[in-house]
């Protein structure tokens, strides 16, 4: 628990803390090079917009719309030595698909503050709050919104990537938002859990209607300020994570541009929130010591209990690091019990992997498969780099694998349906793949129901584009 004289030094001398943490950031030198800005990493220093685009076999016709993805790219190149992939520059990629053809390859930096300046132009309107919003890119309210975590404002872009004006959701921003709102299929609005850099007492749940406001902003206790990246939602609940990776007053003076670190201490626990209820009608479960950064979904069981599948790692930022550090990461089921307030936990499948996603037309509700991203055997300091797709079948308990070859790293993949009413895994999975040797990046279009044959289509983008974080195809 957070001290008294802990709280009261973040309370009266942060700017004085800031001050040295800022000039402990300037005086650190790296001992070797980073891998966030290095290799598959190393940050584009152009935008770009290609409409020359090399097709390989046949984009599906029913695919009329933009894949947007979100992730670091510093402008400037930082200190090698405080750099945390999480921390740089926000910058879009697109492609524009339609009747069949690739239109265009587009890629824009987020104009935050510090970019704008930079590229002497004049600044966007709107608030700001922390950092950049480098972290997932979603289709709401016929807006298209760059999101972070931590107190970033949304960047509301425009179909062309260009920024158009940082969002407070029209007055009703609160005090944070998330990277991971999760979008009920049948109210049309978002659910998120959030929480803002520093405050180490409240985290919220919060609402954002379909007409793009904020409807609630439920203040939910807590100590030690944890990062709490995702949530699920199902019928009755938003499920809230309060996992052992804590803001980190030591991380943040030592100069840490990202100052969360692990808290063995920190009790770990899952939290039941009524979706309606007051915060402190949360159930809370205990839970094993672990990190959850994505859920793939959640739901509830006839017998009362919720189900919820995630990619989870057995710890995470345990000393200063550059980035994700966990030693293993396999697919789980969690189930939590809110009567005897229990988290079972079952490993699925044992393999390292990540960024598990759904047919998000059933967020919430039972469903049968989900996709992940495999991450390579025994860790590593770039985190990404395996050549591989799952594809789980959770009724059957099986697993098929995409291996895109030698050289080709592919990061997340977003699950598109074929039509309104198409089975689960009737549609395409579409995302960037990496060709390492070449120095180049492939948008792929899978078959969902043909997951380990060749893909539908390729579109080759001349650019070596960085691994990201998350993205979402918006129909048009």
């Amino acid at each position: 628990m957070t001290s008294p004289v802990e709280t009261a030094i973040r309370g009266l001398v942060t700017p004085a803390l800031m001050g040295v943490a800022s000039l402990n950031r300037v005086m650190r030198r790296a001992k070797g090079p980073n891998p966030y800005l290095t290799g598959i990493h190393t940050p584009l220093k152009d935008e770009n917009t290609i409409t020359d685009l090399q097709v390989t076999g046949e984009i599906p016709a029913a695919l009329n719309g933009l894949y947007l993805r979100n992730g670091p790219n510093p402008l400037k190149m930082p200190n090698p030595a405080t750099h945390h992939w999480f921390v740089g520059d926000a910058m879009l990629h697109g492609v524009r698909i339609q009747n069949g053809k690739a239109l265009w390859y587009r890629n824009r930096w987020i104009r935050s503050t510090p970019v704008s300046e930079a590229l002497h132009e004049a600044p966007v309107a709107g608030p700001r709050g922390r950092g950049s919003p480098n972290t997932n890119v979603v289709g709401h309210a016929g807006k298209i919104l760059a999101i972070v975590e931590a107190g970033g404002y949304p960047a509301e872009v425009s179909e062309m990537l260009e920024t158009r004006r940082f969002s407070d959701f029209d007055g009703t921003f609160g005090k944070a938002f998330s990277a991971h709102p999760h979008l009920d299929p049948d109210t049309g609005e978002m659910h998120a859990i959030c929480y803002a850099g520093g405050e180490v007492t409240t985290i919220w749940h919060t609402v954002l209607g379909a007409d793009g406001k904020v409807r609630r902003n439920e203040p939910i206790e807590v100590v030690n300020g944890p990062s709490i990246h995702d949530c699920m939602i199902t019928k009755t609940y938003v499920i809230v994570m309060d996992l052992p990776v804590t803001f980190s007053m030591q991380a943040l003076i030592s100069g840490e541009s990202f100052p969360y670190r692990w808290n063995p201490k920190h009790q770990a626990r899952i939290g039941l929130l009524p979706r309606e209820g007051k915060g402190s009608d949360i159930i809370w479960c205990e839970v094993e010591p672990c990190y959850i950064f994505h859920p793939a979904n959640a739901y509830e069981t006839e017998d009362g209990k919720v189900i919820m599948d995630a990619a989870v790692h057995v710890d995470m930022f345990n000393d200063a690091v550059q980035g994700p550090n966990s030693r293993a990461t396999p697919f789980e089921r969690l189930t939590i019990d809110p009567v005897v307030r229990e988290v079972t936990r079952k490993v699925i499948d044992a393999a390292p992997q990540e960024f598990p996603r759904p047919d998000e037309r059933r967020t919430g509700k039972p469903y049968r498969y989900a996709y992940t991203v495999a991450l390579p055997e025994g860790g590593d300091t770039a985190f990404m780099g395996d050549s591989r797709l799952y594809k789980h079948d959770l009724e059957a308990g099986t697993r098929e694998v995409h291996d895109f070859g030698k050289g080709k790293m592919p990061g997340e993949f977003v699950f598109v349906p074929a039509h309104a009413t198409s089975g689960e895994d009737e549609g395409w999975l579409i995302g960037f793949v990496i060709d390492t040797e070449k120095k180049t990046t492939d948008f792929t279009i899978l078959n969902a129901r043909n997951f380990a044959g060749a893909p539908q289509a390729t579109i080759t983008i001349p650019v070596q584009i960085p691994p990201g974080f998350h993205g979402n195809y918006v129909a048009m």
